[in-house]
């Protein structure tokens, strides 16, 4: 579902990818981890194709990811850390805006199905000023989710959010199901939750591992990467 290969990216004299190799079957719920600067922006911009390819290649979904080529655009979806929403407007009235950004009418049926998947139908008529943390992060999380893309790509989901707030976006995101997705995170609890694999992305290099094969790689306990 998602293949790099050699991909390199540098910054001036700074190399920040180097020679990165990965492959992310589908189904496969990869932890993307790495110290701060390490750069997991970077390689998530690449494969979003929002820096151009230097050196090497990105295929999502069988499809080349180039500015000539918009295939893979249509199966893959992408929350980002922080994200813009409009304050004054109920959770439903956000929705409602992006999905009809994105396909000109929105599906009221879908817009209840991912609501009520994010356990936000309840609250769907108040203004989105009013939500906790982790109540706007599960939005976003409907949001992205709406399109129904089969690829996931989520940029620290649970940055900044409470326990229980996390554990909420961690019971959505177990409930997926027929998603390939990529998470970036430095919660070491949240990947035994919810992922079958991890991408440890150090020194502009990669390694891929099952989640047992780097806990024990890496001799990491129950602390923060």
């Amino acid at each position: 579902m998602i293949k790099v290969e050699g991909l390199c990216q540098s910054f001036g004299k700074k190399q920040v990818l180097d020679s990165v190799d990965l492959d992310i079957g589908k189904n496969e719920i990869c932890a993307l981890v790495g110290r701060n600067g390490a750069g997991k922006s970077t390689f998530i911009n690449s494969l979003l194709g929002l820096l151009p390819i230097k050196q090497g290649s990105i295929a999502i979904n069988g499809a080349a990811v180039s500015k000539k080529n918009h295939d893979w655009k249509r199966t893959i979806a992408y929350l980002p850390e922080k994200f813009m929403l409009y304050p004054m407007l109920t959770g439903l009235e956000n929705l409602t805006f992006f999905a009809e950004a994105v396909s000109g009418k929105a599906d009221a049926a879908r817009v209840e199905q991912v609501l009520r998947a994010v356990r936000l139908w309840d609250d769907r008529n108040e203004p989105v000023k009013k939500y906790s943390k982790g109540m706007l992060q599960r939005l976003g999380l409907a949001i992205t989710l709406y399109q129904d893309s089969s690829i996931l790509i989520l940029d620290e989901p649970t940055s900044g959010i409470d326990p229980m707030g996390r554990k909420e976006i961690l019971e959505v995101l177990r409930g997926l199901k027929d998603k390939t997705i990529l998470l970036s995170s430095h919660h070491l609890d949240e990947i035994r939750q919810v992922c079958t694999h991890v991408a440890f992305l150090n020194e502009g290099k990669m390694e891929k591992y099952t989640v047992d094969e780097f806990l024990t790689t890496q001799q990491l306990g129950g602390i923060g990467i």
